[in-house]
């Protein structure tokens, strides 16, 4: 059995953030990892409004975003925010330009 199959069991995934980087890796032989990090902040910040409440509930307990006097657009933006800061911190490559793609 697969392991996205075994994963979504019983909710909806979105694998997509991993064809992505996949598709980057092919073209400039990087890491899996590294294409990832390049990729999954744009494409979360551009599907949060469509899965909000998972990105809500996400800030609100991985990264601790406190709820309290925010909208949900506010805690998830906030969340994304901590994510990343958290990725830059590691060292991780944050786009497509810094892997060399022009």
């Amino acid at each position: 059995m697969a392991l996205n199959i075994l994963v979504a069991k019983g909710k909806s995934t979105d694998w997509m953030v991993h064809m992505l980087g996949q598709a980057v890796g092919a073209h400039t032989d990087t890491t899996h990892g590294m294409t990832l990090a390049a990729v999954s902040m744009a494409y979360y910040r551009f599907i949060c409004p469509f899965g909000l409440a998972k990105f809500k509930r996400f800030a609100m307990n991985v990264w601790d975003v406190a709820p309290e006097g925010k909208s949900d657009k506010q805690i998830a933006a906030e969340g994304l925010e901590r994510m990343e800061a958290y990725m830059r911190e590691l060292g991780l490559t944050m786009n497509l330009r810094e892997l060399g793609i022009t």
